[in-house]
């Protein structure tokens, strides 16, 4: 039997939604090197960086519902999914605000929630995986979509599409933070029981 083959019913990781987290993975520094190619304010560049950006994002749509259809649900896309999901936005994040886009307070706001729930998840791996949430996806594809407009040069009027979407992303971000805080109290709570 190959290493790629599924041993009993669950799936091998090496499969098609896993890979497609993969592809997330290394599309990150390519979207970095096109966001701050020719100083980052070419307009043709920051198509490109939508492009990349836009691709990466989309494989993120197709990755869960691929794993879930197939039954190719493992505990390594479980984890990398979500993680890679958090370097991609934030590397765009970052990258926005180092080019004076988005304010580094929304910035820091996103990003420490970020890390608090990867480290969250760690802290209770041993006693259970806590998946993304659909708050957690709203989240995700909210800031996906601001991150997008940000990115697209739009004419200033159109600018404040971007913030309203971002607003409503900083919103979700705070929420789901907190009932992932629940979710990994529980998940600990329920170990010390058994």
């Amino acid at each position: 039997m190959s290493g790629a083959e599924p041993v009993g019913d669950r799936p091998s990781v090496w499969n098609v939604a896993n890979l497609l987290t993969i592809l997330r993975f290394v599309l990150v520094p390519v979207f970095i090197l096109v966001l701050f190619a020719d100083g980052g304010h070419s307009d043709a560049w920051r198509w490109a960086a939508f492009g990349v950006f836009a691709v990466a994002a989309i494989t993120d749509q197709i990755d869960g519902r691929v794993a879930r259809k197939y039954g190719l649900v493992t505990d390594f896309g479980k984890i990398a999914d979500p993680i890679a999901d958090k370097a991609l936005i934030g590397a765009a994040l970052i990258g926005l605000s180092l080019l004076h886009i988005l304010p580094w307070w929304v910035t820091a706001i996103i990003i420490v929630r970020e890390i608090g729930v990867t480290l969250l998840r760690f802290w209770v791996l041993r006693h259970g995986v806590i998946a993304a949430s659909r708050g957690g996806k709203l989240k995700t594809m909210l800031q996906s979509i601001a991150i997008g407009l940000y990115l697209i040069p739009l004419p200033h009027p159109w600018e404040w599409a971007a913030h309203i979407v971002m607003a409503a992303a900083l919103i979700v971000t705070v929420v789901t933070g907190i009932e992932y805080v629940y979710q990994a109290l529980a998940l600990r709570r329920e170990a010390a029981r058994d």
